[in-house]
């Protein structure tokens, strides 16, 4: 009898619980939380050897453990663990490990993901399983237009923001032709095209382009042919260490000095010392977070630079933020299945180091701040990382392609 007493309340419990959930109105002390596998599992999915990882890698595992620690390291009472891997910028790998975290090791949110290519893959198999993607290292703007995803969130740039800002602001101060020189895949079209769009709107024109194979050395071709173009901008529509290679060939020819601007239309604080301020300085650049904007980014910035050794870039302040937005999440939703975690995080707006009331669209597209800024002379700067002067904040709504004009099938159309 006392068994028989003692399971009779609790089926009942349960039973009321149901039926509160069906209403649309569950009482927290009634409702159980619901935790798949009793964890919540990241699973970090970056470029740990190749030319974005000073970008992100280590440095992205690292804020993601901070974002973590500083959650309690349980959300709902259950722990919270973290994985990573190296795609080592290739598809294959990239997307056979997101397979294996999906399927075998219950990973919940993978992160990061630097190469577009990889990125599109990804996003399509975070559809089929039902699971979460929040995107910091690609860029491409087909993220959040054809190929956007219910349950995907590019939560720091896109070619669109980079080209648009800086862009924007040189094509207005009278540098209206451009030449490109072009990363040959996904990411460097996408920003070849986005920032062409935008140098036209306002109208500038291009002159043309010179493209280059992934993870390159030997840029003369290139560098001559923008030089020869006559353009008042080249612009670089790469990344990492290829854009650092390029803007070293380019003093070499003397591009400035003939009186072209270069543009680097992504490129973070870890590229400038692998560049330096004697070339780099002067340069108009897109940026979505700078350690020293205000007392909370350089507070964030000396703990991160305590466990890296550097300042964070976009990308990583981005995946702190990020994984801290999903664990409020699901502390509020009672549960981290895809869609209703997410669902809640486009609810609730983003207040942290890395975004002042940033939002989720409809498209995936997190909103925020974006910066102009412009790369110091070795005369202003007075450490290391002090690197920009911020010159313009633009707001978010600014920066981004309106909604209106989204590829994204998920968005409804207005007329």
């Amino acid at each position: 009898m006392a068994k028989r007493t003692h399971r009779t309340p609790f089926h009942l419990r349960r039973w009321a619980a149901g039926l509160a959930l069906l209403a649309g109105a569950a009482s927290p002390a009634l409702a159980e939380p619901a935790i798949s596998d009793g964890v919540v599992k990241f699973g970090v999915l970056t470029d740990l050897s190749g030319p974005s990882a000073d970008g992100t890698g280590k440095g992205s595992v690292v804020a993601a453990e901070m974002a973590i620690a500083d959650f309690g390291g349980k959300v709902l009472g259950k722990p919270i663990e973290l994985v990573f891997a190296d795609h080592q910028s290739k598809t294959d790998i990239g997307m056979a490990t997101a397979r294996r975290w999906y399927d075998a090791e219950k990973v919940d949110v993978i992160l990061d993901v630097p190469v577009s290519s990889i990125a599109l893959g990804v996003q399509q198999l975070t559809r089929e399983r039902n699971r979460v993607f929040l995107m910091m290292g690609p860029g491409s703007s087909e993220l959040t237009g054809a190929a956007c995803s219910p349950n995907g969130v590019q939560w720091v740039y896109n070619t669109y923001a980079l080209a648009n800002v800086a862009g924007k602001a040189l094509v207005e101060r009278g540098d209206n032709s451009w030449f490109f020189i072009t990363a040959d895949y996904t990411f460097g079209h996408m920003l070849e095209k986005d920032a062409s769009a935008v140098v036209k709107a306002h109208g500038g024109k291009v002159l043309g382009s010179a493209r280059h194979p992934f993870n390159n050395n030997d840029f003369a071709s290139q560098v001559v042919q923008a030089k020869t173009s006559g353009a008042k901008v080249v612009a670089l529509a790469d990344s990492g260490q290829d854009t650092q290679n390029v803007l070293k060939q380019a003093a070499e020819f003397g591009l400035a000095a003939g009186g072209q601007k270069l543009i680097a239309l992504l490129f973070g604080i870890t590229d400038v010392p692998g560049v330096g301020l004697d070339i780099a300085q002067g340069m108009m650049l897109t940026d979505a977070f700078y350690w020293d904007r205000d007392d909370e980014t350089r507070a964030f910035a000396k703990r991160f630079y305590e466990k890296v050794g550097r300042m964070p870039t976009m990308m990583q302040a981005g995946v702190y933020s990020a994984v801290s937005h999903y664990l409020k999440a699901v502390a509020a939703a009672g549960t981290d299945e895809a869609k209703a975690a997410v669902a809640q995080m486009k609810k609730t707006k983003i207040n942290d180091i890395f975004a002042k009331d940033g939002y989720i669209r409809d498209d995936g597209q997190m909103i925020h701040d974006m910066y102009l800024v412009q790369v110091k002379t070795p005369e202003q700067s007075k450490s290391k990382w002090d690197v920009y002067n911020i010159v313009a904040t633009v707001p978010g709504e600014q920066a981004f392609q309106s909604l209106d004009k989204s590829a994204c099938p998920l968005v409804k159309k207005t007329r």
